[in-house]
């Protein structure tokens, strides 16, 4: 299972600062999901931190199990504010089905490593 959580960890992690660094710098793709949502500027920078800051416990996890459990918590939560915001605009739930996974990915991680 240690495979598992090591795989998804670095999957997770390098996604996570992908977007986080998208998010902070504003490009074309993170200004039009954040727009699309509603939401204001400072939401979008808030965001690319929280995601940068899960990408670090992910990765740190790694090495140390609990950050794995805190970066797999925090990843997990974060999805979990992904989804509601796409409810929030009514938006079909197949558009949901990305950030469920990778909510179900870091729940993966938080699980294997507690």
């Amino acid at each position: 299972m240690q495979i598992v959580s090591l795989v998804l960890q670095i999957i997770l992690g390098f996604m996570f600062t992908f977007l986080g660094i998208s998010s902070l710098v504003g490009s074309k793709k993170a200004l039009e999901n954040f727009h699309h949502l509603k939401l204001p500027t400072w939401f979008r920078m808030l965001t690319g931190v929280v995601q940068l800051l899960g990408a670090i416990g992910i990765c740190i996890g790694i090495w140390n199990p609990l950050f794995a459990v805190l970066g797999g918590a925090w990843i997990a939560v974060t999805m979990l504010v992904g989804i509601l915001l796409h409810f929030r605009v009514k938006e079909p739930f197949s558009e949901s089905v990305p950030a469920l996974v990778v909510m179900i990915a870091a729940m993966i991680v938080f699980f294997i490593n507690t």
